[in-house]
């Protein structure tokens, strides 16, 4: 287990799951910049803190410990179901007071005072927008406001959206390949409307009864304002005839995979999942305007289906991503299969598409002893996969 030492302490972390064999660290060279940057400068910590983006609760987990949110309170907001039960464990590890930091979803309302505002830059630029854009009423004119992230994560667009959301911005020296971003506080500025969610128009091609349909997608979810050619494939594929059965959308992202089977197949009951809460709020509301409110569904934040019963699904329709936020790695994808090979009943399927390139086929011999190419295109492949 990595160790991350701070001026508070020195504290164990880990990402979610555990997985002992997995080399990625619970935090990184920005994590430590800010962190160093808060000590050095005696920033007062007392005030209400938020952590906005704090990926596997490096920040908060190292914050608590040094006390802030003493007169007011520390905040986590996170869009990961992963990150956020990490930093619970984090923090339990450490030995936080139960309810020290708050955990909030991307999805709550945020604070409505924040004294000190930490953003570390996601991959996302559409979510760092919207994310300064709900949290700049609480802004006041003494809020100390840093943000952090690695050197490729931060560009001019990124510091544009601090300039323009909240007011004149600056950055430092990179340390170990790491940023900060300065930004003063000037709540006497009107930004323009927040844009998300984002509702745009599927193409008029679109396949599976989805041409012309408008959908929504908040901010942070995969291909945000297009139908990305690997969805667009697999919806040239699905299967049919499926009668009553008990469908996946896994990894559900904005939920067209899952609505296109739920127009198709009025009989079959569909499970939306995802571990974005920003993911699973946007398949919800498409699913509800377009298969209806009557329609049954179910829609879950979670680790995909590790809580899934054993042989309670039928049908598991999967495009896993291959990026833990910078880092490329399957680690994901197999966890993903293994989880729905358990949840399937004998004899139900898991459908797959990815890049030609990953070498998914193998991963699937492995966990089922067996794979079936469905269809190919000189970038995507689909495979099928039985449980025996």
């Amino acid at each position: 287990m990595n160790r991350l030492t701070t001026s508070w302490g020195t504290f164990p972390l880990t990402r979610h799951p555990v997985d002992p064999r997995d080399p990625l660290r619970a935090w990184d060279a920005a994590d430590e910049y800010l962190l160093g940057h808060l000590a050095e400068t005696g920033t007062d910590l007392s005030g209400t803190v938020v952590a906005v983006g704090d990926r596997w609760g490096a920040l908060v987990t190292a914050l608590a410990a040094a006390g802030a949110g003493a007169s007011g309170e520390l905040v986590q907001i996170s869009d990961s179901y992963l990150g956020r039960t990490a930093t619970a464990e984090n923090l339990a590890r450490s030995g936080a007071a139960p309810g020290a930091v708050r955990l909030l979803t991307t999805q709550d309302p945020p604070p409505e005072r924040v004294d000190v505002l930490l953003v570390r830059v996601p991959k996302s630029l559409a979510l760092l927008e919207d994310q300064l854009h709900r949290l700049a009423p609480a802004v006041h004119e003494g809020t100390v406001i840093v943000g952090t992230g690695m050197v490729k994560e931060i560009h001019t667009s990124t510091l544009n959206l601090f300039e323009t959301i909240l007011g004149p911005t600056r950055t430092s020296l990179a340390v170990k390949k790491a940023r900060l971003i300065h930004t003063t506080p000037a709540p006497e500025r009107t930004p323009d409307a927040n844009p998300w969610p984002y509702a745009y128009a599927l193409p008029g091609d679109a396949p599976a009864g989805l041409a012309g349909r408008t959908v929504v997608n908040e901010a942070g979810v995969f291909c945000a304002d297009r139908l990305d050619i690997g969805t667009r494939f697999l919806l040239q594929h699905l299967p049919t005839g499926l009668g009553a059965a008990r469908v996946v959308d896994l990894g559900c992202g904005n939920g067209v995979v899952g609505l296109a089977v739920a127009l198709a197949e009025p009989d079959a009951e569909l499970l939306f999942t995802d571990e974005s809460y920003q993911a699973v709020a946007s398949a919800e509301a498409n699913f509800r305007t377009h298969a209806g409110q009557d329609r049954k569904a179910d829609f879950r934040v979670g680790d995909g289906l590790a809580d899934a019963a054993p042989g309670s699904v039928d049908l598991v329709l999967n495009n896993p991503p291959f990026h833990s936020h910078q880092a490329t790695t399957d680690r994901t994808a197999r966890r993903m299969f293994a989880d729905a090979r358990r949840a399937l009943r004998p004899g139900g399927e898991l459908w797959v598409v990815g890049n030609r390139h990953l070498g998914y086929h193998v991963t699937l011999r492995r966990i089922f002893g067996n794979s079936e190419l469905v269809a190919g295109d000189p970038k995507f492949v689909i495979l099928r996969a039985v449980k025996r």
